[in-house]
């Protein structure tokens, strides 16, 4: 049976992240996923923000270019409030290459990822998989999404507050036209949430979001006749791809680590609970988790552990639960076209341009890292 530090559940950005982080400090980690290709399945739009841009070394040629306007549009779709910054704030990866650059970073820092295997559960330290032998682990790392097998397995979190998300995404024919963010909130075709529209120039972007009790006839249907008037929609350049599943916004879990294993990205509840943005909290928790999983694996000692605590970040996340809550309660077409005029005023734009544009979306783990 295979001997292994670390096995990774998940080869998303975060598991690969985290994978390659702790092979870096010498231990043996082991990444598996039930995908046979990483170019399948891929559930994210891709959006990195400008925090993101500045603090991690992500490769240009697979970003697209700039966006800095964003446009928020009321049920009528008339009047919307644009938004410019003077930087580029958003620009949307090519995902499927991301993950591709991740895995092969991770192998090179000598991680072993092994596709097309899926994992079952984990007992006593061996880990077992629905068509590949076991392996034992030292400690097991849940990489493996919003509704995370590993979670239930360890005893750890488990998220509760879902949305469930679908996209087409596709490419254009290149113009002239100033790449943009389009969002729109109805409640009709996204409660809770926002349909989406970026077009970068190089890509259209069209989704819708919100929580599933409430998208009457599913998230496909509706996503369907949000495309067919959506601002910002062109006609594809080739072909159509779709993209879907469940966002977690309840915050970052309170109990993310154990003796037998930790939890990042989606797993972890590493979204920002109002945007519902995912990329650049599961890298930054990624250098978190892999500090203390080879601190812990180290030394033994387990209040290492309690460095990556749940809790500790949740306290960051008050004034972003509380905006989550309100959001959620927009349920009527009246309160979304009011909500939306109270932003057009300078306090309401100031507001936005803070949500959208600012850097507190997700708290600083540095500290953290230090005290580890």
């Amino acid at each position: 049976m295979k001997t292994v530090d670390v096995l990774v559940v998940g080869a998303g950005l975060a598991g690969l992240t985290t994978a390659r982080l702790i092979a870096e400090r010498g231990l043996r980690v082991m990444v598996v996923d039930r995908r046979r290709t990483l170019s399948t399945g891929i559930r994210t739009t891709g959006i990195f923000v400008r925090r993101t841009l500045d603090d991690f070394d992500l490769p240009d040629h697979l970003l697209g270019p700039g966006i800095r306007d964003v446009l928020l549009y009321p049920p009528s779709r008339h009047d919307p409030v644009r938004l410019t910054s003077d930087r580029d704030e958003f620009r949307v990866a090519d995902m499927a290459a991301v993950y591709e650059h991740a895995q092969h970073a991770a192998e090179s820092a000598g991680a072993e990822v092994t596709l097309g295997v899926k994992y079952e559960n984990v007992r006593m330290g061996v880990a077992r998989f629905a068509d590949a032998e076991p392996v034992t682990a030292r400690f097991i790392v849940g990489a493996d999404g919003a509704r995370s097998t590993v979670a239930r397995d360890l005893g750890l979190g488990v998220n509760r507050r879902l949305l469930i998300g679908a996209e087409y995404s596709y490419p254009v024919m290149p113009t002239t036209c100033v790449p943009a963010f389009h969002c729109v909130l109805d409640p009709r075709i996204a409660p809770g949430y926002l349909g989406w529209v970026i077009n970068d120039g190089w890509h259209n972007h069209v989704g819708v979001a919100g929580y599933p009790h409430a998208m009457r006839g599913g998230v496909r249907r509706l996503l369907d006749a949000f495309a067919t008037d959506a601002p910002g929609v062109v006609a594809p350049a080739g072909p159509v791809q779709r993209r879907g599943g469940p966002i977690p916004v309840g915050g970052v879990l309170r109990r993310l680590a154990c003796p037998a294993g930790l939890l990042v990205g989606d797993a972890a509840g590493a979204v920002s609970p109002l945007t519902a943005g995912g990329l650049d909290p599961c890298l930054r928790m990624s250098e978190l988790a892999a500090t203390v999983a080879v601190g812990y694996l180290r030394t033994g000692d387990q209040s290492v552990l309690s460095r990556y605590d749940g809790q500790a970040l949740r306290n960051r996340f008050r004034g972003r639960l509380l905006l989550r809550r309100v959001l959620a309660g927009v349920r009527s077409t009246t309160a979304a076209e009011a909500a939306v005029a109270l932003l057009r005023g300078r306090a309401g734009r100031a507001f936005a341009a803070r949500i959208l544009f600012g850097d507190g979306s997700f708290p600083d783990v540095t500290p953290r890292l230090a005290e580890v």
